[in-house]
């Protein structure tokens, strides 16, 4: 029985010490069901081993499933911050269920050996786990994966290899494990719309690993574990003012201002994909090197996918799913099944009677995510009926406003129909008090909308879909008026609608633009206005106008005068406009940090400290037919 030592039980809250009075509980009923073997150094095609710990019913009358958890994050069972074992309900509970559980920690990480790259490289360290695996006695021959984020982003590029023992798998907000898909070339959240997405920089700055103590490579089984109790390997950089960080110029040089290396972010690494990510494009052949998923790679194992409204990258997840239901082979299309919540990025379980989204109350959000992914796992890793999963629609969606569960065969929904509203005002769209409207109808003279975009004075991300950025950014969604006071700010409100109507499915943004800048970046956002006035955000997206002709083709500029047509990446949500409520759109050219800023001048800006101000515009008559296009799913 491990137990926490006196000393620090002396100094330890009554709280804490019911925790590790838990945790203890926990780990001696493991111990009492489980064969239990810890840093299991398993080795790779390449001689690198990568730490394992495995843990499997004891007196199974025969061989097991796997339920495997491949991991860049700390699942040392020793937590030598108080001297109690880490909380293991997820292993006691599989192994409970007949399971064998393995966690193992990505290459580069902790004691595992050699250095991270982009998902660990997982093309050949995922299959070689695998194969390890099943190569076991012990084993039936079968792996199921699981996670969410960073547990879940390696995993549909190693199901496409086809390992023969990986039988099924469940991601869980794996947006980072998305390259290419349809439309978007996010490249594992790296981008959106041709803007780079900062969460990943902050994200990076604890990951990449890249110089960590390391133990001798003849250390034994036994020294490894007792290490794991006195050496928890977790790094601790320097706490970072990410609020400031963000900020600074040129983006090349934020990991350094924030006192880490630069990495595998900003210098020439030798590692397969290529270093310096800061300096790639959205297409760079360097993404197609390393263990993103791209819709070139086929998936021919079923599927459970779980996303989230608020999540960083639900439209590229979503297309993900689609693209697998229609290029898989029938049998393998029809076994592909996908729930989106209302909530932020991995917070399924988190979900509450009164679920909120930062201050927006959306109702009583929880299910049973376990029951399910356990009836999945019994049902392709041991062969047994699964009533849960017979139950189960191929999609299930929640609806915000109306805050209720919906089930479909597809998405977006079967039956939907797209709906459009153009954009139109007297030229004075500029803050929520303007005239700027969405009407039904095309025409008019055009009256551009015009505001100034000043990249040292950008719109700041409030709310909205994200993760990972710390107190720099609030996601979720909010009250958005008293931002929308911004004169660089274009607001356009629809008529209250007559009657209840649900918009479920992508949202697609065109709009006729000019600038007097060579480059620059458009946003949009889309809120649900309340009869009160107040104005919730539910989705946005930007798009960097040099990519607008393709993120395959070379930049293109524009001159000043001339009106571009762009049309944004389509994005998803899923709201119910109650009768009263009016549908926003506000447009702008800045949503920083969520994205970084664009400076203008048509050069790197990675590489750049100083910026131009750009005079920008939104054009709409019947020759520049701005305009929203929203999915509607009818009622009867």
């Amino acid at each position: 029985m491990l137990a926490a030592p006196v000393a620090a039980q002396a100094v330890l809250t009554p709280e804490q010490k019911k925790l590790i009075a838990q945790r203890n509980d926990v780990e001696k009923q493991l111990e009492d069901v489980a064969t239990i073997d810890r840093k299991v150094m398993v080795k790779m095609r390449d001689g690198k081993r990568m730490a394992a710990d495995v843990y499997r019913p004891k007196g199974a009358t025969g061989k097991v499933p796997t339920i495997f958890v491949r991991t860049p994050y700390n699942f040392n069972f020793w937590d030598v911050k108080n001297g109690a074992p880490r909380d293991m309900s997820r292993q006691l509970e599989a192994v409970k269920r007949g399971y064998a559980y393995i966690d193992m920690n990505e290459r580069g990480h902790y004691f595992s050996e050699g250095n991270y790259d982009i998902l660990g490289a997982p093309l050949t360290d995922g299959v070689d786990a695998v194969k390890w695996i099943t190569a076991q006695p012990w084993s039936n021959g079968k792996v199921g994966t699981t996670g969410c984020s960073s547990t879940a982003e390696w995993q549909m590029a190693v199901v496409a290899q086809d390992t023969p023992g990986l039988a099924t798998f469940n991601v869980q907000g794996f947006g980072a494990g998305v390259g290419r898909v349809g439309p978007y070339y996010e490249q594992g959240n790296w981008y959106r719309g041709g803007a780079i997405q900062m969460l990943f920089i902050d994200w990076l700055y604890k990951e990449q690993n890249q110089v960590r103590p390391m133990f001798p490579a003849n250390t034994s089984q036994a020294d490894l574990i007792r290490a794991s109790k006195l050496f928890d390997l977790d790094s601790q950089p320097p706490e970072a003012d990410w609020d400031k960080v963000f900020w600074t110029l040129p983006v090349k040089d934020i990991m350094k201002a924030a006192g880490g290396p630069d990495g595998i972010f900003a210098e020439a690494m030798p590692v397969p994909t290529g270093g310096n990510m800061v300096a790639r494009t959205p297409n760079s052949p360097a993404w197609y090197k390393g263990g993103l998923w791209h819709d070139d790679m086929k998936i021919k194992k079923p599927g459970l996918w779980f996303m989230s409204w608020f999540d960083v990258s639900v439209s590229p997840n979503l297309a993900a799913y689609n693209h697998v239901r229609a290029t898989a082979p029938k049998d393998v299309a029809d076994q592909q099944y996908a729930i989106i919540a209302p909530v932020l990025h991995c917070a399924y379980t988190r979900a509450t009677e009164h679920t909120m989204i930062g201050d927006l109350d959306v109702g009583d959000a929880r299910f049973d995510y376990n029951s399910l992914v356990y009836g999945w796992f019994d049902k392709w890793l041991k062969g047994v009926d699964s009533p849960v999963v017979d139950k189960q629609p191929k999609v299930m969606y929640y609806v915000m406003g109306e805050n209720k569960w919906h089930n479909s065969t597809m998405w977006p929904p079967a039956g939907s129909q797209s709906r459009d509203l153009y954009f139109t005002s007297g030229g004075k769209a500029n803050t929520l008090y303007g005239d700027g409207k969405l009407v039904a109808q095309a025409g008019g003279t055009d009256q551009p909308d015009r505001f100034i975009y000043d990249p040292m004075n950008p719109v700041t991300t409030f709310g909205g879909g994200g993760c990972c950025q710390g107190t720099a950014v609030k996601f979720g969604s909010f009250d958005q008026n008293t931002q929308l006071a911004r004169n660089d700010i274009l607001v356009y409100d629809s008529e209250p609608f007559k009657e209840g109507t649900e918009v479920s499915g992508p949202i697609t943004v065109t709009l006729y633009v000019s600038s007097d800048a060579k480059d620059t970046d458009f946003t949009f956002k889309v809120m649900d206005v309340y009869p009160d006035g107040r104005a919730f955000n539910l989705t946005e997206n930007i798009q960097r106008m040099r990519y607008r002709q393709g993120y395959d083709k070379p930049p293109v500029w524009m001159k000043d005068g001339e009106v571009y047509k762009v049309t944004f990446q389509p994005i998803d949500t899923s709201n119910f406009f109650f009768p009263g409520h009016k549908l926003r759109v506000a447009v702008s050219s800045s949503n920083f940090p969520r994205f970084d800023r664009n400076l203008n001048t048509g050069g790197n800006n990675y590489d750049e400290s100083k910026g131009v101000v750009a005079h920008n515009a939104v054009h709409h008559d019947a020759e520049h037919p701005s305009k929203i296009t929203f999915t509607v799913v009818p009622r009867q």
